[in-house]
């Protein structure tokens, strides 16, 4: 209810005329990396994302940056995607100049750009640059999300709300189509913290984003979280796209601040 049945779209198996669809190819391993193997191309689906017609969950693995631990200096972040058996689908690396980096901290306008197996730049997420202070609703956070790149197939927008961190999911005309409700604390220790993703009017649960527990000593000395995201397997697949957007939003909005208060103080 209140999604409408734009987000909630079949995706096609096969090819027009009855053709059969050819078998997946399975890549090797580079570097110990299994990769999921490459699905048939779809008609009406932006290529590159026919990897999330297959999958109703995506964990997403920040890397943990040396040079970042031991000297406090901000480097671009990079995150491995996977599917529920550990495949790699998707790697996604941060293009960011250092002076943004480092002068902005958390708050900075970034550009996200994730890859599939195959070197192919498939998605990219832009947010601008905007006030992260809950006191000035005028001006709140904004992600644009494109598959490919170049072709907008939605946002996130933040949503004012005293208590609770809210946003909604739109689709590439900026017509509402989901909304996500985080808790009231975003802090917690030893579980995870969850952002459910509900349908319009909020009385139907459509999904979840996950910043999961990943330890004490990662958790007090980095910045490198993990997340996990489920979504409906026939979830139209431009919105899952989107929804791994909101999953780069909240983890910049909410989870980079412990780094960015070490680097400015020199404690925690």
């Amino acid at each position: 209810p209140g999604a409408g049945s734009y987000a909630f779209q079949t995706q096609p198996v096969g090819f027009p005329g009855g053709q059969a669809v050819p078998p997946f190819q399975n890549p090797p391993p580079v570097g110990g990396v299994i990769w999921m193997p490459i699905p048939p191309s779809i008609p009406n689906c932006p290529p590159g994302l026919e990897y999330l017609t297959q999958i109703d969950q995506v964990l997403i693995h920040q890397e943990i940056e040396l040079l970042e631990i031991f000297t406090g200096f901000e480097t671009s972040n990079k995150y491995e995607l996977k599917n529920a058996l550990g495949q790699r689908v998707y790697f996604a690396a941060e293009d960011t100049d250092c002076l943004t980096r480092n002068c902005c901290g958390p708050s900075r306008a970034f550009t996200i750009r994730i890859i599939d197996n195959l070197g192919h730049e498939v998605i990219t997420l832009q947010r601008p640059l905007r006030c992260s202070s809950c006191c000035c609703p005028c001006c709140l956070q904004e992600l644009e999300v494109q598959a490919p790149p170049g072709t907008t197939v939605g946002y996130v927008i933040q949503n004012w709300d005293l208590c609770l961190p809210k946003f909604t999911i739109q689709d590439e005309k900026k017509m509402d189509v989901l909304k996500i409700v985080g808790p009231c604390i975003v802090c917690s220790c030893c579980e995870d913290i969850n952002f459910e993703v509900k349908s319009l009017d909020e009385t139907a649960a459509v999904g979840r984003i996950s910043k999961q527990w990943t330890g004490l000593v990662k958790e007090a000395f980095t910045d490198a979280d993990n997340f996990g995201i489920t979504f409906p397997m026939d979830l139209d697949v431009k919105m899952k796209a989107v929804m791994i957007g909101a999953c780069f939003l909240i983890d910049f909005m909410f989870f980079e601040h412990g780094s960015d208060k070490h680097q400015r103080s020199g404690v925690w």
